[in-house]
């Protein structure tokens, strides 16, 4: 009897360790809340884990992984680049050996464009800054300082990206960003153009303000911060995207920026690619950013 028993322990425990290896080899997503006392509400998020992470820090807690914060754009969530095809395209990459192993980290921005809004009642970017990422790198083993730590964003959350990047330097080493919300206008502009019913103020006003709070405008806006901070952004890897056809007219922005940067020798990888502003852009390009953030990371060997 003890014997039978022995052997269906063993067949147990050998199973378990199947199950568990077999889950260990697939990679997964993390979702949760953090409560935040800034913003005064749960803020959702998403978390990519790679395959092999389970393991690695089970045998080895002093196992850190580099980061890469993805912003998403206005209208979606921080399930949407998991549940949209992105989740597959990442095993895909890793599996090609076009992408190294790091997290992605997806947190909830609503249509805030992930700053402090102009009245002061919505501070995005300080929760982000002093409460989002310092419990994101706490919970999960993430390799610390700057050079572990990189952002990404689609349309508004490219906005973000570039905004959060180029505003502090200092904490990112890699931006990127497709089909970002960089508007080319000027506050005075955009005041304008919505009185003469162009709807752009239904988006920008609740966080830049009616009209347009011009000071807090320049203050986030990515071409102005790229010439304020210069130099510190000349040591960090720069890559954007943008469709010739983007439904929105952000290649305009993308140019300026590119156009910008070139302006104050900052090196950067800028691509204007045929397009419109849609998912299908979005993921056809989708490699490219994996690839080069794996590079900047020193994942893959820099060609």
């Amino acid at each position: 009897m003890m014997s039978s028993l022995r052997s269906l322990r063993g067949l147990l425990l050998l199973s378990f360790a199947l199950a568990a290896g077999s889950a260990l080899a697939q990679s997964r997503i993390d979702c949760s809340a953090l409560n935040s006392a800034i913003l005064k509400r749960p803020v959702h998020y998403c978390v990519f884990l790679p395959s092999g992470y389970d393991a690695a820090v089970a045998q080895h807690p002093a196992t850190r992984y580099p980061v890469l914060y993805f912003l998403h754009g206005l209208g979606d969530n921080e399930q949407t680049l998991f549940n949209s095809g992105g989740w597959t395209l990442l095993d895909d990459l890793r599996r090609q050996h076009k992408m190294g192993d790091f997290l992605i980290v997806a947190p909830e921005g609503r249509r805030g464009f992930y700053v402090n809004s102009a009245d002061g009642s919505v501070r995005y970017s300080d929760f982000f800054l002093q409460e989002f990422m310092p419990a994101i790198e706490r919970k999960f083993s993430i390799r610390p300082g700057r050079g572990g730590r990189a952002i990404s964003g689609i349309s508004m959350g490219g906005y973000g990206a570039l905004r959060f990047a180029f505003a502090h330097p200092e904490l990112f080493s890699a931006v990127s960003a497709q089909s970002a919300a960089i508007i080319t206008e000027s506050p005075q502009q955009l005041d304008t153009a919505s009185q003469t019913g162009v709807p752009i103020l239904a988006v920008l006003g609740p966080v830049f303000g009616k009209p347009i709070d011009a000071r807090h405008w320049n203050e986030n806006n990515p071409l102005l911060l790229a010439k304020k901070n210069a130099v510190g952004l000349k040591k960090m890897a720069i890559y954007f995207n943008c469709g010739q056809d983007d439904n929105y007219g952000f290649e305009k922005g993308a140019a300026e920026l590119h156009n910008e940067l070139q302006r104050e020798h900052i090196p950067h990888e800028y691509h204007a690619y045929p397009g419109d502003h849609s998912l299908t852009y979005f993921l056809s390009h989708f490699d490219e950013v994996m690839e080069f953030h794996s590079k900047a990371f020193g994942l893959l060997p820099k060609q």
